[in-house]
């Protein structure tokens, strides 16, 4: 429990997105956003919501975390389609990074997706996704944000 309370205030991001998925492109589009995050349950859950302002949407993540079996549950929404997307990622963290793991999809090809959360301190946060099509053999990296906490005064 509590291990996104480092998370809790208002970050400012730098994404990094592969233009093209699993298609071998290193072409990257870099955007800004603006995340503000929460703590509930004592620390047994996180909200945060994140405003991507160029490129007409939103985004908000649940965290939850289970005590019986010491792992979080992380669910991702976006503004556009309006519903909670499955499966959830499902992880924990060890020596301060946390790494997240479930079975999904990338335009109908099966795919092992991984969050890495990492390079926390007071003020910063590094969050990347990737996804494996070889039984994680290898991790193609496709989304990183590297988030700076905003100045409070």
């Amino acid at each position: 429990m509590g291990d996104f309370d480092f998370y809790v205030g208002t970050w400012n991001v730098v994404n990094r997105r592969l233009r093209e998925r699993l298609t071998g492109c290193d072409e990257w589009d870099e955007f800004p956003a603006v995340s503000v995050a929460h703590s509930f349950f004592g620390g047994g859950g996180n909200f945060d919501e994140i405003t991507f302002p160029t490129k007409g949407f939103s985004g908000a993540t649940i965290r939850i975390f289970d005590p019986a079996r010491e792992q979080w549950s992380i669910y991702w929404m976006n503004s556009g389609r309006g519903e909670v997307e499955q499966p959830p990622m499902v992880g924990r963290f060890v020596d301060g990074v946390g790494r997240f793991y479930a079975d999904d999809k990338h335009e109908g090809r099966p795919v092992r997706c991984r969050f890495i959360w990492s390079g926390i301190t007071a003020t910063t946060a590094r969050w990347e996704q990737a996804f494996s099509v070889d039984g994680e053999r290898t991790w193609e990296t496709n989304w990183i944000m590297e988030s700076t906490r905003a100045s409070t005064g």
